[in-house]
């Protein structure tokens, strides 16, 4: 039996996501229509906000299960699992589901740089207001 199109990754694959998870997610609809959820790493010790990515159940699946973060990149359309390259590892700490169901929270703890332009957060550079 197939299971529903919100149970299935992105490529079309099923995913061993929970049923119990996949079903409080309310996925972003986007015109790509591919139901993606926010997810912001903090540092799970400093508070500190790292990076912003985005999770089909696929990805929240495999980050729930090997304790290491996994994100949809959707300008190579394909699953990354950050540090693979990069050796900038995010180990999973614990995630957590905002009150509407549309934003994960995954609390890490970051080795090395969280952007990929080296520097520690991609929000260095980035104060629009305050200061």
């Amino acid at each position: 039996m197939r299971r529903p199109a919100r149970e299935r990754g992105i490529l079309g694959s099923v995913s061993s996501l929970d049923p119990a998870i996949a079903a409080r997610l309310k996925r972003a609809a986007g015109a790509d229509g591919r139901g993606l959820v926010a997810a912001i790493a903090q540092q799970h010790d400093t508070g500190e906000v790292l990076m912003l990515g985005w999770m089909d159940d696929e990805a929240l699946h495999r980050t729930l299960t090997t304790g290491r973060a996994t994100y949809w990149s959707r300008s190579r359309e394909e699953y990354w699992v950050k540090g693979d390259t990069s050796g900038h590892v995010q180990h999973v700490v614990d995630v957590r589901l905002d009150c509407d169901g549309d934003t994960l929270l995954v609390r890490v703890d970051q080795v090395g740089a969280a952007c990929h332009t080296g520097a520690r957060t991609c929000f260095d550079d980035g104060l629009l207001a305050g200061g």
